[in-house]
């Protein structure tokens, strides 16, 4: 895809991005794809039809940039979050997801799914937003008339020295081979992919389940869909073809002025969906009077999915204003909201950012937050449903051994509560 200005390729990006995730906002509500109801359903009832759509969307992702990027048909190297940087912070990767699987099953779903639930009219998830967006922003960008982050100044000095700085990128081809990656990238993709693939579709009850499939379906695409674009936009200067990352740092040589230039070159790198970061951006983008410098992949991702999700509520009659219970409800979303935040950033993505776009370019990081988001989602429901059947005898400590007891972690010797 060649275009004359970069004027003209930045349309087309923000253009196709809002179109997609339109589409990806309308099929995730009418399907009902939520990755922490997905773990709910397995852990509260053995139920693992959602799981299996949310795994169907990383089969469909990992098997397709698998494939394109060994025919050099997408770019997942330089990427926006830089997912196989060479620096594994895996200390941030395993906190940051725990603490954001905490924190969905306190606000009732992910990043993706909080704007899902805006669009079909949930004000509690307005709140949501807001708190991620102050959190997220601030985690990254310094307070006003200060150098210093939410990140900096919480975190760096103790957490990213449990990090390990490796020869070569961080995802799995180069890990095990240095010299023959591709090769390995390509058979460790399509070989997870199948693997997926066989699970997910071993089950009867998956296969006649027409939301499930339509739900992954369509989520793993879109996500494929992003990559392909992102890597293959390229603008026509001087007779020479740039990127739009490539065009962007050599701006001052190529372009007459600043007009039309994106606040930041990460802007319209090579990338795919995530919801965290670009709710922060949100902010930013309302922080600096609309700024159109500030409009990014992430801000219209956003906007997009918020509006595919309000479409298809008005059409299936499904838009409903939804508020607080009570004032305990209010506190549970507001402190699932603030781990969120801290925890998104921190993992460098959400169970979109990490657990599906993330992972299908193999980045060991994202492997590992995937797990951390399940484990502390799973981990934390256990221990609601523990305090719910035994109310004031299921204190924290033993509400936590038991359900460590259960995931099979500590030994049932230690259990303090009877199963339920």
């Amino acid at each position: 895809m060649v275009f004359e200005s970069f004027a003209e390729g930045l349309s087309f990006f923000l253009w196709s991005t809002f179109i997609i995730t339109v589409i990806m906002g309308a099929v995730v509500n009418k399907t009902n794809f939520c990755t922490m109801g997905a773990v709910s359903d397995m852990v509260n009832m053995g139920d693992y039809g959602r799981f299996r759509a949310w795994l169907l969307a990383i089969a469909v992702a990992l098997l397709g940039v698998t494939g394109l990027e060994y025919l050099g048909m997408v770019e997942v190297n330089n990427t926006f979050p830089p997912y196989r940087n060479g620096q594994l912070v895996f200390g941030e990767n395993i906190l940051g997801g725990f603490l954001f699987g905490i924190g969905m099953t306190f606000a009732s779903g992910c990043g993706n799914k909080t704007l899902i639930r805006i669009g079909g009219g949930n004000l509690k998830s307005v709140l949501v937003f807001i708190i991620i967006a102050l959190i997220a922003w601030y985690m990254i960008n310094p307070f006003p008339g200060s150098d210093k982050t939410l990140f900096s100044v919480l975190f760096y000095d103790w957490i990213r020295p449990i990090s390990a700085d490796l020869s070569s990128q961080q995802d799995i081809g180069a890990v095990i081979s240095a010299e023959n990656t591709a090769m390995v990238r390509l058979v460790a993709g399509g070989l997870i992919g199948l693997l997926l693939l066989v699970f997910i579709f071993r089950s009867a009850d998956f296969r006649s389940s027409k939301d499930n499939i339509l739900g992954g379906m369509v989520v793993g695409l879109v996500i494929l869909t992003a990559w392909y674009t992102s890597s293959n936009i390229a603008v026509n200067a001087d007779d020479s073809l740039y990127s739009m990352s490539d065009y962007y740092s050599e701006w001052d040589m190529l372009a007459e002025d600043d007009e039309g230039k994106p606040e930041r070159g990460n802007a319209v790198a090579a990338q795919s969906f995530t919801f965290i970061n670009p709710i922060g951006q949100s902010y930013g983008f309302v922080k600096s009077g609309f700024d159109k410098a500030m409009i990014s992949f992430g801000l219209i991702s956003v906007i997009g999915v918020i509006l595919g999700s309000l479409l298809w509520s008005l059409i299936s009659r499904s838009f409903r204003i939804e508020w607080f219970v009570d004032i305990k409800d209010f506190r549970t979303h507001l402190t699932g909201a603030i781990l969120m935040g801290f925890g998104g950033v921190m993992a460098m993505g959400c169970t979109i950012g990490q657990g599906i776009t993330g992972v299908s370019t193999l980045a060991i990081g994202s492997i590992l937050t995937l797990f951390s988001i399940v484990f502390g989602s799973a981990l934390t429901m256990k221990m609601q449903y523990y305090k719910l059947v035994y109310e004031d005898e299921a204190s924290f400590f033993k509400a936590l051994v038991t359900s460590l007891v259960d995931m099979k972690l500590l030994p049932s010797s230690m259990r303090k509560l009877d199963a339920v």
